[in-house]
């Protein structure tokens, strides 16, 4: 695991873009294909807009998977990943070979066993996420289960997850957030052979210290990426600004 560090979200979202594209770059050339996935939120804006501006990814070759959707939200919500996900990667990068969008509007069942079916058809070459307030890892909200094989489940969301939505600005009150979303399960996550974790602002910063420094729990589920092998956590100086005991890779200044 390494740490990154950097003054401001701009230029978070900069090197954690330009190296999500360098490994796209890297695999399509070692491989010649690459799958990801792309998380969604404020947190993911500035990322995806640098992955959006690399030059030389052929995105022909490309195959995008998401993390989580809201059960019962239709794609013309605000709030939609679906329609974030269209509206700011998509409709850029119409050259994508393929992209598996999850419909949280359907019969869940024969949703599940779609994206199942998909992504295991996909071995994951790079992951970019996020963490929540409350620490979670996709919606995976604390207590997470660290222990399904199932590449999406059904899950409940808790009141401080739904509170960040709503802070946020997706929704008008804490009423109108959904109670349940389909998200990728963390198995799943962990299966990807890079993830990079892209945290800015200072609202995260003690979801990032638990994450981080205290031990593996599932009472905080993006502590499980201590265990991956290849994970970058891109964080800004205020998301950063509790740390004390971590080794820091690198600090752009």
């Amino acid at each position: 695991m390494k740490v990154i560090i950097s003054d401001t979200k701009e230029e978070l979202g900069q090197s954690a873009g330009a190296y999500a594209a360098m490994i796209i770059r890297d695999t399509i050339t070692s491989q010649g294909y690459a799958n990801i996935i792309l998380a969604t939120g404020t947190s993911q804006f500035e990322t995806l807009n640098q992955l959006i501006l690399e030059k030389d990814i052929d995105w022909s070759k490309v195959t995008m998977f998401h993390l989580d959707e809201y059960i019962g939200l239709p794609v013309t919500h605000p709030a939609s990943f679906r329609k974030y996900l269209v509206e700011r990667f998509l409709s850029k990068v119409p050259s994508l070979l393929a992209s598996y969008l999850i419909n949280g509007e359907g019969n869940l069942e024969e949703e599940l066993e779609y994206l199942a079916k998909n992504i295991q058809e996909h071995p994951i070459d790079v992951a970019l996420v996020g963490i929540g307030e409350n620490g979670h890892l996709a919606f995976n909200d604390p207590p997470a289960d660290f222990d399904t094989d199932s590449p999406y489940l059904v899950v409940n969301l808790d009141e401080p997850c739904r509170r960040q939505q709503m802070g946020e600005g997706w929704f008008g009150s804490l009423e109108e957030v959904p109670l349940q979303a389909i998200s990728m399960s963390v198995r799943q996550i962990m299966k990807s052979a890079h993830i990079i974790c892209s945290v800015p602002d200072e609202r995260k910063a003690i979801a990032v210290k638990n994450s981080l420094e205290n031990e593996i729990s599932n009472a905080f589920p993006a502590s499980i990426l201590q265990l991956h092998p290849h994970c970058t956590f891109f964080l800004d100086k205020e998301s950063a600004s509790l740390l004390t005991a971590i080794e820091i890779a690198d600090r752009n200044n």
